[in-house]
């Protein structure tokens, strides 16, 4: 298997850095008045970690392509980090958007788009109550608030290297085998061990040992790990998890946020996983900001008991913006016509042709890679191992080649997400934007391999 030289990363890099800024006047125009007004130049802070010395400024997205103001065309195998699996601006949801606008944007009042959500939820997902925030953060945060309200305990635990959004007490690490915080997390309310425990994704001995002091309100778990790349459950994993939860009277919380990917009820209706809650966020209203998180009749009576009518509305649990009409109509839109099961079916078989372009361009060229995919989800790591934890796959990753895999891309027209190797297929992805793809990788490995 070949290495890297890294003399020859370094020059490659810095000719498609000069490369991107030839190619992007006006893009580049646009950042520097955007640093006047900007943080940093653009709207949110993760968008600095575009792979370019400034990010591509976009003039318009249909399906899986967007053109940026420099006219420069892409296929989107980033789609918003799975913001915009549904394509950008399905036909149906625009639709119903439009309507709805029209009819009223925010009520703080209950409409029939609510019910049907609700209902198709309960068909996917299993569980037969609902509620709705604005983000996937939100309702992991409002499910861990319930969490502890029905146990009475304190601690949460998550496992290392997941991704839960912005949630405070998951931004925790282990090192050397000790919980501490999470390298770049931003002022913490609290050292997050004080709230948390962390193991190993896998380790269910780790994970015993750890809930068997009883003070683990819930587990915090996505169903495969997804942001450190694609880190599949081993077999059994996911039976002795809630055989563990339940034996020491902790709570079961099922993040799809990401691993909806795996089909129309997430990885929890692909392979039957039984949680007490499931987040379900992200690409749930076509772009349209919105989440929701259902749970157990034994959590909703257990709410209910304990709920005081006079102070709903102080618990720390809601959101004067969320289950808007808008969100609620686009949400109705994209599960019953744009997520759907035909949909999903053609989203996978276009991650399997893209996996395998890019399996056979690493076998050819003897590049010590591997390629992980969980449906509609794909992603390549810088080892030959396939990961088994975060530990692992976090060893596996090398910001430098990383950014130079992305820009190269981005420089022949594809964009992948920024934070890592992943791309994500839309119902709107074609055969040929996948080839595209293939070709463009292939020739990346060509001129690392000299």
């Amino acid at each position: 298997m070949k290495s890297i030289d890294r003399t020859r990363l370094q020059s490659l890099m810095q000719r498609e850095q000069q490369g991107f800024v030839n190619e992007h006047p006006k893009s580049k125009a646009l950042f520097e008045r955007a640093g006047k007004s900007l943080l940093g130049g653009v709207p949110m802070n993760w968008m600095v970690k575009w792979a370019g010395p400034f990010p591509p400024f976009v003039r318009e997205a249909q399906g899986a392509h967007f053109f940026d103001v420099d006219g420069k065309s892409y296929v989107d195998f980033c789609l918003g980090d799975t913001g915009a699996m549904t394509g950008h601006s399905p036909s149906a949801t625009v639709k119903a958007i439009d309507d709805q606008a029209r009819r009223g944007i925010t009520l703080m009042l209950p409409s029939e788009d609510a019910v049907f959500v609700g209902e198709e939820l309960q068909s996917r997902f299993g569980l037969p109550f609902w509620q709705f925030a604005l983000t996937a953060t939100d309702a992991n945060r409002f499910s861990i608030r319930l969490a502890r309200h029905i146990t009475g305990r304190s601690k949460i635990l998550v496992f290392n290297w997941c991704y839960h959004g912005s949630v405070d007490e998951t931004f925790i690490t282990l090192h050397d085998g000790k919980a501490q915080a999470r390298r770049g997390n931003i002022g913490p309310p609290v050292d997050p061990a004080l709230t948390t425990k962390v193991v190993e994704f896998n380790d269910l001995a780790a994970l015993e040992q750890t809930l068997a002091s009883e003070d683990v309100a819930c587990v915090l778990a996505e169903p495969a790990l997804t942001n450190v790349g694609i880190v599949h459950p081993d077999p059994g994993f996911h039976r002795a998890l809630r055989e563990l939860t339940r034996k020491f009277g902790t709570l079961l919380i099922i993040d799809e946020t990401h691993t909806i990917c795996a089909g129309p009820g997430g990885y929890t209706r692909a392979e039957n996983l039984d949680p007490d809650f499931l987040v379900f966020g992200k690409p749930i209203g076509g772009g349209v900001p919105g989440a929701t998180y259902g749970f157990t009749q034994e959590i909703a009576t257990q709410i209910t008991e304990q709920q005081s009518l006079e102070d709903c509305d102080t618990g720390g649990i809601g959101g004067t913006l969320a289950g808007n009409a808008l969100s609620l109509a686009a949400m109705r839109a994209t599960l019953s016509k744009v997520l759907t099961k035909e949909a999903f079916d053609r989203m996978i078989l276009m991650a399997e042709r893209w996996t395998a372009g890019v399996e056979k361009a690493i076998a050819e060229f003897e590049i010590p890679w591997n390629v992980t995919r969980l449906g509609c989800r794909a992603e390549y790591m810088f080892s030959s191992k396939t990961p088994k934890n975060g530990t692992e796959a976090h060893d596996a990753m090398d910001f430098e080649l990383e950014r130079f895999m992305h820009l190269y891309a981005m420089n022949r027209g594809i964009l992948l997400t920024p934070f890592h190797n992943m791309a994500l297929m839309s119902p709107q992805t074609e055969p040929s934007d996948v080839d595209q793809h293939t070709r463009v990788f292939r020739e990346a490995l060509g001129e690392l391999a000299g």
